[in-house]
């Protein structure tokens, strides 16, 4: 009997560990380790999403289109019929069942979107450089991302990784920056992949009880960081590829000094330390155990996480529900935001306007063109690229550098990482993000024209 017993707590062992190894090894592979693609480093999962996007070819937009109406017609036929099969279902209930205020953005997305893919009404709506860009090339990016990131988000989330890394970075990542050790996963995979997916991990940890409102709206907007694949079109549309090593190292430098500073600033120092149920979250989980070593209770903390996996269909499932819950959820959002912010930033003038207070800024910062890079310094609020575009127009380098290396660490732009938080369940609002967005340009500005001022 006793053997019996022996054998089987053996084989539950191995089959815990491997329940750990095999799953937190493809996630790995998937979403943290580079490669090189074309002359530049991605990661597997985007190489997977960009397959994804060759394959849909032209019909992305058709797709994207029918994505966004259906979203659209659900939430009103939930609202207005609340029919039996969506109101029993977790998962379409969350889905479908919008208040009145994300109901109206799921419209006026649906609103844009049949505007700019048949190309009627306004021009400033259905432009290139704003619905029409929106539709063409930023939502079928982004739904290549969300299938493949929500689909294997599990392998990093559900089987003990988080758990192994958050017991060694805690350390680091709790006196620094406030944050469990886990969400040093969360930077690792945006700094190497993309942005998106940051926020995807971060917004399902919210709801799974591991980060709390503070933690989440800190990670979403501190750690959701540009990869290097996009900072590297960000510092060659302003005609200084050749200076991307030093860029990129300006960029790592200010984003570290404004995850010091920015969240114990207002607004995210304001967030509770709640979790989503309301209950206070309890540090004490993350001490050293008494007679445990870093590896030996990180391993073993790893393991038990991976012992509560049952079924891998259930996490199949819940990978599919990732998957539809980003598609579905935000990119009627990141059409209906995205489209309004590019529209205010092409059409209007108030970004120069709001830019002009930076001129004594610049002006003390000795920033040479300082009027031509005031008009900038806002303007990434819309979309990231804009103040790079703007800026190539400007001669002097030293001014080219500042603004392109700004535009990266600004980090918030509506077009795409704005409208995921405000999509996704990231306790955080709009006028907190202009706000954060304006923070972090103070904050990285002096510290960007520092290094301009050694390099150049």
């Amino acid at each position: 009997m006793q053997n019996t017993q022996k054998i089987a707590t053996a084989s539950s062992s191995t089959r815990n560990v491997l329940m750990f190894l095999i799953p937190s090894i493809l996630g790995i592979l998937l979403f943290m380790t580079p490669v090189m693609i074309n002359g530049g480093f991605t990661i597997p999962i985007a190489v997977l999403a960009k397959s994804l996007l060759a394959v849909l070819g032209n019909s992305a937009p058709v797709v994207v289109t029918t994505i966004i109406l259906v979203s659209a017609i659900g939430s009103v036929f939930a609202l207005a019929f609340k029919p039996r099969f969506i109101m029993n279902s977790t998962f379409l209930s969350g889905l479908l069942l919008a208040t009145p205020v994300w109901l109206t953005v799921r419209m006026l997305g649906a609103a844009f979107v049949l505007m700019a893919f048949f190309g009627f009404g306004p021009e400033h709506v259905i432009g290139g450089a704003t619905g029409g860009f929106v539709l063409g090339d930023l939502l079928p990016t982004l739904l290549s991302v969300f299938v493949f990131a929500g689909l294997f988000l599990p392998l990093l989330t559900n089987f003990g990784l988080l758990e192994l890394i958050g017991t060694f970075m805690t350390r680091i990542m709790r006196p620094l920056f406030g944050l469990p050790g886990r969400s040093a996963v969360d930077c690792a995979s945006s700094w190497l992949g993309d942005g998106s997916v940051a926020i995807l991990m971060s917004s399902k940890q919210y709801e799974q009880g591991y980060y709390t409102e503070r933690e989440a709206a800190v990670v979403g907007t501190t750690f959701s960081v540009v990869s290097i694949s996009f900072s590297l079109v960000v510092i060659a549309q302003v005609g200084l590829e050749h200076m991307f090593v030093p860029f990129y190292l300006t960029v790592c430098l200010a984003g570290f000094v404004a995850a010091i500073v920015v969240p114990r600033l207002p607004p995210l120092c304001w967030k509770k330390n709640t979790l989503v149920n309301g209950e206070e979250k309890c540090l004490e989980h993350e001490a050293l155990p008494e007679g445990e070593t870093l590896f030996s209770h990180g391993v073993k903390t790893a393991i038990t996480r991976a012992s509560k996996i049952r079924s891998l269909s259930d996490v199949l499932k819940e990978g599919l529900e990732n998957a539809a819950d980003m598609v579905f959820g935000v990119l009627p959002v990141v059409m209906a935001i995205g489209t309004s912010a590019l529209i205010i930033a092409e059409y209007t003038p108030i970004f120069t306007i709001l830019g002009m207070p930076f001129v004594p800024l610049l002006e003390l910062l000795q920033i040479p063109e300082a009027v031509a890079a005031s008009e900038t310094m806002l303007v990434g609020v819309a979309d990231m690229f804009i103040p790079a575009v703007l800026a190539a127009n400007i001669d002097n380098e030293m001014t080219r550098f500042v603004v392109a290396t700004l535009s990266v660490t600004q980090l918030i732009y509506m077009s795409e990482v704005g409208a995921l938080l405000l999509g996704s369940k990231i306790p955080v609002k709009a006028w907190e993000l202009v706000m954060i967005f304006i923070l972090r340009t103070l904050v990285t500005l002096p510290v960007i024209a520092g290094v301009a001022h050694l390099i150049f």
